[in-house]
């Protein structure tokens, strides 16, 4: 076992004792004082046999230790009256020794004995009479050591316990702390000053009082500055510069004095004045100047120097900026990053000097720093993090707005390149980018062209075998995205919001549009779960829910509020993140936007409609999506819109993407609610479009006819007749084999269309009359069909044919029975039916029972049940002459 972890071990056991018998502690260890200890082993001690007189020091080391241990462990309010009596009386006798453990023991436990004063004045009064003596001999220890180097572990020890000391009572009458033990101190740094009286001599010996310069204790704070400013007049006292050389470090010593002269310590900011007068008139020597020469700025120092009582902040603060544009410009970096040490300062008044002095500096020198942009872009992040005060967050949002201010580009793309989600810090530093109109144009507009010139995502493949590949979001376009957010969420982006509300709308609808469905990269899937799993959930970085949030806070932020109510209000955020109703999103917003924002329309039409002849099938049916229910206000005839949107949903009728020809065909008829006079005027190519669609032959489902034949039915409300007349039959076969159709949406609309164009057929009535009867039976069958909207369209369609028919009763009978809010008898309804239809039209028999012969193999069970019953009462109805006409083998076989 070495001595060390023995005497360690032997105190630490004595202390241990005193927690609960200090009386008897004591005594023992004053036995063993008492006792004939060098010549005689007793108890513990014994085993220290045939001592040598190295031996004989170790055994005081111990006893020394003890005591401290003692003084440490006991319960304070019993050790404080027995630490001059019992303690300290035995432990002076051996102040006057040379060997180090002893020398570094009594410091140790003088250290202790310190430390256990301090806990236990508060316990009651104490004063420490033998206080002056104590400091006394740790000067003289200090004093003592050798010049060669001044870390030794004695002259540490004994500062620090020097550090205990002079916090307790009873405060030395200045003189002797401040007369001895300072003065000692001095003296001990001049003369090792003197062996190196160079910069780098003056730097090392800075680097050791740089800690208690900034110490948050004021008196650890006053001391240091004083020594130091005795340090330095010392220095320059001595300085015979015989060739200019550059003094390199007074940046890094400026930082360190100049916000001392605005500290909250009096004392402290006099002698902190003493340093930098002193450093400034240093740099004049190197620069080759005389001795005896004088500089204003600096003679100004001494008249400031006289009001330091109750200084002036601001004229504090202007005189530390004053002092920094001295420093060389090969300097001005390590002055700058000094100065962000500075923020943390304890010392708030410090600390805000050295703000005012960063952003002065920034503001008057900043434009040669270009390359170091991103080093102090990262520092001002560190410090956020570093500190929490509301002066250090302000001050750091101006000095990122002065280096945009001077370095745009730079500045984005050092932000950009933070981790996402954005932490606090990054995004307080984004949003200081919004505070001058001007600038936040610039950034933004930089930001745009970031989110605009990467591809937004690129295709990967599934790990799983034929899962096909998914999209991943590209890093760049979603920082910019997330950047847009961050400075338009503050209020002063307003005024450039508004100035750019066209290309910031245009760029981050279409930025919602390519990122539908797109997944984030796994490293950033991973991080903003952790990031989630920390404190309250963060903003979604989720590609488009983020590109959703920041066109939400663009529109409230550009004064289009209720824009974004309004879509808020009827879902259409929700709508727009999904793969399958996006369309529909777009088409509430654009809904929104006809009815609030209808000036900011024209460019924003001018800026999409490039993007309908873009590569990516999104954007292209985003941008349909959002002019086809433009199309549906009258809003778009009014800003002279209309003939160039319905022109470019007209040229989508050959698009590659099936969504985008039906939203163009949807769009095109809009126009019939939006602009109804203006379907008039256009009605021969507006058809033209729908029959175009309704012929379309890449439609697998049918969802193409489906869009136009709902626009045709809306738009024949306001054609001219003789645009339709070509086409009417054309469409009426069309679109009869819907009507059996297996998705109800086309046998309605299908229906529907069919009866609007029965009211173009008195031009062409023979030819449609025929058109009528092949779709007849199929209309009353379906009156059976197990929609209510389709039945609901077959009564509309039997009441638009009627007039055409020829057969007044059968008119009425349609006119009366199948009103839509009537209910019907079917079989009643039928018998009478099929009595007209065998009045008037008896040749028609067997083509009728034809035609419902189909029906016997309807998948719906109804419509299945209704065909025979038709043909039973119309078997019923038909004269005896007309009966040859039925085939029995064929009905009677159902084929």
């Amino acid at each position: 076992m070495c001595f060390r972890c023995f005497l360690q071990g032997l105190a630490s056991c004595f202390g241990i004792c005193a927690i609960n018998h200090l009386e008897e502690t004591l005594a023992k260890l004053e036995d063993f004082v008492r006792s004939d200890v060098f010549k005689k082993s007793v108890g513990l001690f014994s085993i220290f046999k045939d001592r040598s007189d190295n031996e004989v020091e170790k055994v005081k080391s111990t006893l020394i230790l003890c005591y401290g241990y003692v003084a440490m462990y006991a319960p304070k309010e019993l050790v404080l009256s027995r630490i001059e009596a019992d303690i300290l009386k035995n432990i002076f006798q051996y102040f006057n020794t040379k060997d180090l453990t002893l020398k570094l023991c009594l410091i140790r436990s003088i250290c202790m004995i310190s430390q256990a004063i301090y806990k236990g004045v508060k316990c009651g009064d104490f004063i420490f009479s033998r206080k002056a003596e104590l400091v006394a001999q740790m000067v003289e220890f200090i004093k003592a050591e050798p010049l060669e180097t001044m870390r030794t572990p004695v002259r540490q020890r004994a500062m620090i316990t020097c550090t205990y000391l002079v916090s307790l009572p009873p405060c030395l009458p200045g003189l002797m702390l401040y007369g001895d033990t300072i003065s000692a101190l001095k003296d001990l740094l001049k003369r090792l000053l003197q062996r190196n009286l160079t910069p780098h001599g003056l730097q090392d010996m800075f680097a050791h009082l740089g800690p208690w310069i900034k110490s948050n204790k004021e008196h650890e704070r006053q001391r240091a500055v004083e020594v130091s400013a005795a340090l330095l007049d010392f220095y320059l006292s001595k300085l015979n510069v015989s060739t200019v050389i550059p003094f390199y470090n007074l940046g890094v010593l400026i930082a360190l004095f100049s916000p001392r002269c605005s500290d909250s310590l009096a004392g402290v900011r006099q002698h902190a004045v003493d340093c930098v007068y002193c450093l400034l008139y240093i740099q004049l020597c190197y620069e080759g100047f005389a001795r005896d020469h004088r500089d204003e700025m600096v003679e100004g120092l001494k008249a400031l120097k006289k009001g330091l009582e109750e200084p002036d902040f601001t004229v504090l603060f202007h005189t530390c900026n004053n002092i920094a544009m001295r420093v060389p410009p090969d300097q001005l970096m390590s002055l700058l990053l000094a100065m962000f040490e500075g923020l943390a300062d304890p010392d708030k008044n410090c600390s805000r000097a050295a703000t005012v002095m960063i952003n002065s500096l920034l503001k008057e020198r900043g434009g040669v720093l270009q390359e170091k942009v991103p080093d102090i872009m990262s520092i001002i992040h560190s410090k956020l993090e570093e500190v929490d005060e509301e002066h250090v967050r302000k001050a750091a949002q101006q000095t990122v707005y002065i280096l945009a201010s001077q370095h745009k580009s730079v500045v984005v793309s050092s932000l950009l390149g933070s981790s996402l989600p954005f932490d606090s810090h990054t995004c307080t530093m984004w949003r200081s980018l919004a505070t001058e109109p001007t600038l936040t144009s610039q950034i933004l507009e930089q930001l745009l062209e970031k989110v605009n010139r990467d591809v937004p995502y690129k295709e990967s493949k599934c790990f799983l075998l034929g899962s096909g590949s998914e999209r991943i979001a590209t890093p760049l376009p979603l920082a910019a995205t997330c950047a847009l957010y961050e400075i338009m969420s503050a209020p002063e982006s307003g005024a450039a919001v508004l100035g750019l509300y066209p290309p910031l709308f245009v760029t981050l609808l279409l930025r919602v549009s390519c990122t539908v469905g797109v997944q984030l990269p796994k490293n950033l899937q991973s991080r903003e779960r952790r990031s989630s799993s920390h404190g309250p959930a963060p903003r979604s970085l989720h590609p488009c829910s983020c590109a959703v949030e920041t066109l939400k806070v663009m529109l409230a932020r550009g004064g289009s509020e209720e824009v974004a109510r309004a879509v808020g209000n009827a879902g259409g955020w929700e709508l727009m993140v999904s793969p399958e109703r996006h369309h529909d999103g777009i088409a509430v917003l654009a809904g929104a936007m006809a009815r609030h924002a209808g000036p900011r329309l024209p460019l924003i039409v001018k800026n999409l409609v490039p993007t309908l002849s873009g590569v990516f099938d999104s954007q292209r049916i985003t941008t349909t999506a959002f002019f086809a229910e433009l199309l549906n206000s009258n809003v778009v005839n009014d800003l002279i819109l209309l003939e160039t949107m319905m022109d470019n949903m007209t040229g989508r009728q050959k698009d590659t993407c099936l969504l985008v020809r039906m939203l163009a065909l949807r769009g095109l008829g809009n126009i019939a609610s939006g602009s109804p006079e203006k379907v008039r005027k256009h009605g021969a190519k507006l058809l033209a479009s729908m029959v175009n669609g309704m012929d379309d032959k890449d439609d697998p489902h049918n969802l193409v006819a489906l869009e136009a034949m709902s626009s045709l039915s809306k738009l024949l409300d306001h054609v001219e007749e003789r645009d339709i007349q070509s086409m009417l039959l054309h469409i009426a076969i069309r679109i009869r084999p819907f009507f059996d159709s297996e998705q109800p949406d086309l046998r309605q609309s299908s229906i529907v269309l069919f009866g609007k164009l029965t009211k173009f057929s008195e031009g062409n009535c023979e030819v449609f009359f025929e058109q009528i009867l092949n779709g007849l039976v199929t209309l009353l069958l379906h009156l059976q069909d197990p929609k209510p909207e389709v039945v609901k369209a077959c009564k509309f369609a039997l009441r638009m044919c009627g007039p055409n028919m020829g057969c007044e009763g059968l008119c009425d009978m349609f006119l009366n029975h199948l009103r839509e809010d009537r209910s019907l008898h079917y079989g009643e309804f039928m018998n009478n039916v099929c009595k007209h239809l065998m009045q008037s039209y008896p040749e028609m028999l067997n083509r009728l029972i034809l035609t419902n012969l189909f029906y016997f193999k309807s998948n719906w069970v109804d419509i299945r049940a209704a065909a025979p019953m038709f043909i039973g009462f119309l078997v019923l109805h038909v004269d005896e002459d007309h009966c040859q006409q039925v085939d029995l083998d064929q009905l009677i076989s159902g084929e």
